[in-house]
C-alpha cells in the first residue's frame, strides 16, 4: 500500500451544504483538490454558484443547487437526485447570543429548525442513501459548544450536542452498513457567523487569548479534518468528534500561574 493514496478522494462525488460561504466554502475547494466531484449547496443559490465556479477555477469539477436544509421536501428532492453520494459534509449553522432567560420561543425555535432539525434531515436522507449502496462518509459541523459553554450560548449549545449526539447514533445504526458518522468542532473560526465578535476588538482579542494557539482559525484550517474523515485514511473511525479548536477545550482558563 502507498499510504499517500489514502488521502485520495479521485472518483469520489461529495456534497457540501453550506457551501456558500465560510467553512462550507472551503471545505468544498479542498475535497475537490483531493480529487471529489463536488457538489456546492447552499440557502443562497447565487453564493453556491460562486463556490461552484471557484472550484472549476482551482481545475476541480462542480455544480451548485440552492437548497433550504428546513424543508424536508427540499432535501429528500436534492440528495435523492444526486448521481453518486459518497461524501457528506454538512456545516451550516446560526446562533442568538443571548442569556436563556431572555430568548424568545421565536429565537429558539429558528435555531431549533436550522442547526438540529435541518441536520437531522440531511443526515436522514443522506443515511438512507448511503445504508441501501453500503458505504459512504456523513460529517457533520458540531462545535467546543458541544462540550464547554458561557453565558449566552445556551440554545446553540443544545443544538451542538444534539447534533454530536445523532452523528453517534447513526455511526452505531449504519456501522454495519458500511457507513461512517463523524463530527467536526471548530473552536473560533473567521467566518460570517462570528462576524459580530470580530467587530468587538477586546472580545475578539479575548477568545483569540482563550486558545493554546492565541489566535482565531481561518476556515481552511477545517479543511484537513475533513478531507481525512473522508478519506479512507479515517476507514475506522466513526462515531467520533474531531477537535480543530487551537486547544481551546484542553487550555484551563488561560491562566498562566507564576511557576
Amino acid at each position: 500500500m502507498n499510504y499517500r493514496d489514502l488521502f485520495d478522494l479521485s472518483g469520489k462525488s461529495a456534497l457540501v451544504v453550506g457551501a456558500g460561504s465560510g467553512i462550507g466554502r472551503a471545505v468544498a475547494a479542498g475535497l475537490a483538490d483531493f480529487g471529489a466531484r463536488v457538489v456546492c449547496a447552499d440557502v443562497h443559490a447565487q453564493t453556491a454558484e460562486a463556490a461552484a465556479a471557484e472550484v472549476e477555477e482551482r481545475g476541480g469539477t462542480a455544480r451548485a443547487v440552492g437548497v433550504d436544509i428546513t424543508q424536508e421536501d427540499q432535501v429528500r428532492d436534492l440528495i435523492g437526485g444526486l448521481d453518486a453520494l459518497d461524501i457528506l459534509v454538512s456545516t451550516p449553522s446560526i446562533n442568538v447570543r443571548k442569556p436563556l432567560l431572555e430568548v424568545t420561543a421565536e429565537e429558539f425555535q429558528r435555531v431549533i429548525d436550522l442547526n438540529l432539525k435541518g441536520s437531522f434531515l440531511v443526515m436522514r436522507e443522506a443515511g438512507k442513501r448511503m445504508a441501501e449502496q453500503g458505504s459512504g462518509s456523513l460529517i457533520f459541523f458540531s462545535s467546543i459548544r458541544a462540550q464547554v459553554v458561557e453565558p449566552g450560548q445556551g440554545v446553540y449549545a443544545a443544538t451542538k450536542a444534539g447534533t454530536l449526539q445523532m452523528i453517534r447514533a447513526l455511526a452505531a445504526e449504519l456501522g454495519p452498513r458500511g457507513v461512517r458518522a463523524n463530527a467536526v468542532a471548530p473552536g473560533v473560526v473567521e467566518t460570517p457567523l462570528t462576524a459580530q465578535i470580530k467587530n468587538r476588538p477586546e472580545w475578539y482579542r479575548a477568545y483569540a487569548e482563550k486558545g493554546a494557539l492565541g489566535r482565531w482559525a481561518q476556515p481552511s484550517e477545517m479543511v484537513g479534518a475533513v478531507v481525512y474523515l473522508a478519506s479512507d485514511a479515517a476507514s475506522f473511525v466513526t462515531g467520533s468528534l474531531l477537535f480543530v479548536d487551537g486547544g481551546w477545550t484542553a487550555v484551563d482558563g488561560r491562566f498562566t500561574p507564576p511557576l
